[in-house]
């Protein structure tokens, strides 16, 4: 069989039966990802809100505690900005803050002025860095210790009604007269209470755990967070938003602007990772699941590749028909091509006294066929070496000039 046939099958067009086999393994992944991403935030799109956040029932949400303050008489509203929670405070009110950290410098510095002498209850979750010094006066944050169940050994009454509870996460020191401070480790306080003008005070807490919903029946988490946000016959929970507008108040405003950056960076663990919805932590987690078995998938291994003999001879016009079919569907001209051009030159270089190994030199291969043909219709080294074709068409052509080549040479 010529070149010319090994070829023939290249330039055959995929029928659609071919096409779909080849896609039909990706479409179905494709299917199977979207139905089981649809279903699964259908189902979990009623719960889910975000961290700390009083309407959800996601472990790290805030429902559990909310439901339980409503059945205790104390009324729970929600706000994302900062003006709506500077207009709610008051004596009856306790203002609870989730993102401290996540609030400009600017922001602190408006919230701090209306609350400090509202005369209510200012409950500050994990503030740190630079956000102490606006929002808390003379406390500092020193150090960062784990969430374990610790005694109060303090003389607060929550505390002391509650015992031990969860408590950690960043600690504090400070010099205020009349500050109470409980659940310490190593002399720092993770809970710090300071007085403020009248009834008011403020409590500031290294860790948020005893409000998650998977901590509130452990120790005497659910006790403590009750009493500390149900003192008063309000609760507002104050949740931080980038869409609000007093965000962009402080932007411009030179050294205000730059002491915010630095407050956020120094934020510890409420800075950029806490603004992501759940949702989308799930989202990239189920993403990385399917890409890795995705590629266990393409790339998995029946074991190596056994000899056997074949129980019938193939003929070598089968064998030829099949592997152009196998270049065909891979596109694989450049290698059909560099098969032809080999193929050619080893049988052409022992018509012209050569080895074989001189066969695929241009320099001792090109100057024997130009010695044996004179003046060639083509020119060899783009037949015998060049590059490969454009399309396939350009592939069955070389396929004709490299058999008229061979043959000039055999009857020359």
């Amino acid at each position: 069989m010529t070149a010319t046939a090994a070829v023939s099958t290249t330039s055959e067009s995929r029928t659609p039966q071919q096409v779909w086999q080849r896609v039909r393994g990706v479409l179905l992944a494709v299917l199977i990802l979207v139905v089981a991403g649809v279903a699964f935030a259908a189902v979990r799109s009623g719960d889910q809100h975000g961290r700390l956040d009083p309407r959800s029932a996601d472990p790290y949400g805030s429902r559990a505690l909310a439901e339980l303050l409503k059945e205790r008489g104390v009324s729970v509203d929600v706000v994302t900005t900062l003006d709506e929670a500077a207009d709610a405070t008051g004596p009856d009110t306790t203002l609870l803050v989730t993102g401290p950290n996540t609030l400009t410098a600017h922001q602190q510095r408006r919230f701090h002025d209306a609350t400090a002498g509202s005369g209510g209850r200012t409950v500050l979750v994990s503030p740190g860095g630079s956000s102490v010094d606006r929002l808390a006066p003379g406390v500092h944050p020193e150090k960062r210790g784990p969430v374990t169940a610790r005694a109060p050994r303090c003389e607060l009454s929550a505390a002391r009604s509650a015992g031990v509870a969860d408590m950690g996460g960043i600690h504090y020191a400070t010099d205020a007269p009349g500050a109470t401070t409980c659940y310490p480790d190593d002399e720092l306080a993770s809970l710090l209470v300071l007085p403020g003008r009248g009834a008011g005070d403020t409590v500031l807490l290294g860790s948020p755990g005893i409000l998650h919903n998977d901590r509130l029946d452990q120790q005497g988490n659910a006790s403590l967070a009750l009493q500390l946000l149900g003192s008063r016959p309000h609760l507002l929970w104050y949740l931080p938003s980038l869409d609000d507008p007093s965000a962009a108040e402080g932007r411009n405003g030179g050294a205000d602007s730059r002491d915010g950056a630095a407050g956020d960076e120094a934020g510890g663990e409420n800075g950029l990772i806490s603004l992501i919805p759940p949702g989308w932590l799930w989202g990239t987690l189920q993403l990385a699941l399917a890409a890795a078995l995705a590629a266990i998938w393409r790339g998995r291994r029946f074991g190596p590749l056994v000899t056997e003999q074949l129980p019938a001879a193939i003929r070598a016009s089968e064998s030829t028909e099949g592997r152009a079919r196998l270049y065909r569907s891979a596109d694989a001209r450049d290698r059909a091509a560099a098969a032809l051009r080999a193929d050619t030159r080893h049988r052409i270089a022992p018509l012209l006294g050569m080895s074989a190994q001189d066969a695929d030199s241009p320099a001792v291969l090109l100057p024997a066929v130009a010695a044996r043909l004179g003046t060639p219709g083509s020119d060899p080294y783009a037949l015998l070496f060049g590059p490969a074709p454009a399309d396939d068409a350009a592939l069955v052509l070389l396929t004709d000039q490299l058999d008229a080549l061979e043959r000039e040479v055999r009857t020359s």
